[in-house]
């Protein structure tokens, strides 16, 4: 048996999450439509990774030119050759300064995520917050452990609001201070929704696990409310391995805590929601699903779900979803 979810920039736009399980039979098909969320009382929040590794991110380094370009002008005689503590250092001459600038290899490292975390905040803040505010805060800070708060951002607020970096960048990376903060500032909201935002992997997976898991039994018994939480991966460093562990996190429960994206996969900042899905919502009276022969595997004559189940042959490569004059045509690998 072969398992595997599709990459959100290999989904078609109009569904959120499509999980496939093959077998020497049959292939499996588990899909939610996307859309917005249709819940009252949310309060939502995005914790943005403060760990040292993401010091560059934050536009807080000096940049450092590749190795090609640093030999062009060493052998140009433009860096000036001094030794400290023994070792020799190289400074660029005013010559070699230009030139730098010219190549966009002088200054400090371009803050790449500001304009993602103003776009998420505002976005949450303004479409999905009951209070019309996303709770921001950046975590594994000082020893990694620790969270430093940015406020409750609207989303006027956030088009000026400066994301770069906490006052200290932290020596690890642990998530569990981050959900708790939430978890327990947000203890009687009818819904959490909270995004957690990484460029490396996390030192306290297991008690994530754990953690999570007892979260979602405290949901399944009603000792909680609801909660939601999405892992954001950013930079080519991401552990997908811890990533997707957290998203298969098997509770011993219905309650599914974690989804998991990765950024530069993302089709839109509607992708957060993938796994948001009132199983009971109707999104279309009736519709139909089809193989690659277009021949029907499923009709839904009393109301399509906004989450589907289907089966279809042991080597489809492809499907297609009918509602009323709509057609959408998703390709399998």
């Amino acid at each position: 048996m072969t398992s595997y979810q599709l990459p959100s920039d290999q989904t078609h736009e109009a569904f959120g999450e499509i999980n496939v399980e093959r077998t020497k039979t049959e292939t499996r098909v588990e899909l939610t439509i996307l859309m917005e969320p249709e819940i009252e009382g949310v309060q939502t929040g995005i914790a943005l990774d403060g760990s040292a590794s993401m010091r560059g991110a934050f536009g807080r380094l000096k940049k450092t030119p590749p190795r090609e370009v640093f030999d062009d002008l060493l052998r140009r005689g433009l860096m000036t050759e001094q030794i400290k503590d023994g070792h020799a250092t190289y400074q660029p001459t005013a010559a070699a300064i230009e030139q730098l600038k010219l190549k966009g290899h002088w200054g400090s490292t371009d803050n790449v995520v500001e304009a993602q975390a103003r776009e998420m905040t505002g976005y949450l803040a303004n479409n999905v917050d009951e209070d019309g505010g996303t709770t921001v805060i950046y975590w594994a800070c000082g020893d990694g452990r620790q969270v430093e708060v940015l406020g409750d951002l609207t989303a006027a607020d956030c088009t000026k609001q400066t994301f770069a970096g906490p006052s200290e960048f932290g020596r690890g990376t642990y998530l569990v201070p981050a959900m708790r903060y939430f978890l327990e500032r947000f203890a009687t909201a009818n819904y959490g929704f909270y995004v957690f935002m990484t460029d490396g992997a996390l030192d306290d997976l297991e008690e994530v696990k754990r953690y999570t898991t007892q979260l979602a039994r405290d949901i399944a018994a009603g000792r909680r409310n609801r909660v939601k939480c999405v892992l954001i991966g950013v930079g080519q460093d991401v552990q997908r391995e811890q990533m997707e562990a957290l998203d298969d996190l098997d509770t011993g429960t219905e309650v599914d805590i974690w989804d998991h994206k990765i950024a530069h996969e993302m089709r839109s900042m509607m992708d957060i929601f993938a796994e948001v899905v009132d199983a009971n919502a109707v999104i279309a009276p009736e519709g139909a699903v089809y193989d690659q022969h277009q021949k029907l595997v499923k009709a839904y004559k009393n109301g399509v779900p906004a989450s589907l189940e289907f089966f279809l042959g042991p080597n489809a490569n492809a499907f297609t979803l009918e509602i009323g004059s709509m057609r959408v045509t998703q390709k399998l690998p």
